[in-house]
């Protein structure tokens, strides 16, 4: 079950990297792309195959070179949270596999969405440590 999760959250990492318009044809076009340097995944509840799931994304932060999100799924029937996927991106030109920043244009997109949300409560799953409670 775990790969659909992540699979689920992957796709929704390439509808909000699409939002900013850095897709495929952007690493076609540029030659740069996004690298995910870590992800947490957090499963809340269980679904089954043929439940309907809603993502919802929130652009935690950015710098000029990373993007650091969550995606948030939920079951579409009953409205529960089912999982939740942070993730720390590097912006990386494909040429020397360095970091490299993001185009002004995209920058001012990531600070346009940021101050948007800024209302948004940061779900508690957000920076959490794994281990065992006693």
């Amino acid at each position: 079950n775990v790969a659909y999760y992540v699979l689920a959250f992957d796709k929704a990492t390439d509808a909000f990297y699409d939002y900013f318009g850095l897709s495929w044809d952007y690493l076609n076009t540029t030659k740069q792309s996004l690298f995910t340097l870590g992800m947490n995944v957090d499963y809340v509840r269980e679904v089954v195959e043929g439940d309907p799931l809603r993502i919802e994304t929130q652009l935690l932060d950015w710098s000029d070179k990373c993007l650091h999100y969550v995606h948030l799924m939920y079951h579409v029937g009953e409205g529960y949270l089912v999982a939740t996927n942070e993730c720390l991106a590097l912006h990386v030109s494909m040429g020397t596999r360095r970091s490299t920043p993001f185009d002004a244009g995209r920058q001012q997109s990531f600070a346009t969405l940021l101050q948007g949300q800024k209302d948004v409560a940061r779900p508690k799953q957000v920076a959490r440590t794994l281990q065992i409670r006693r």
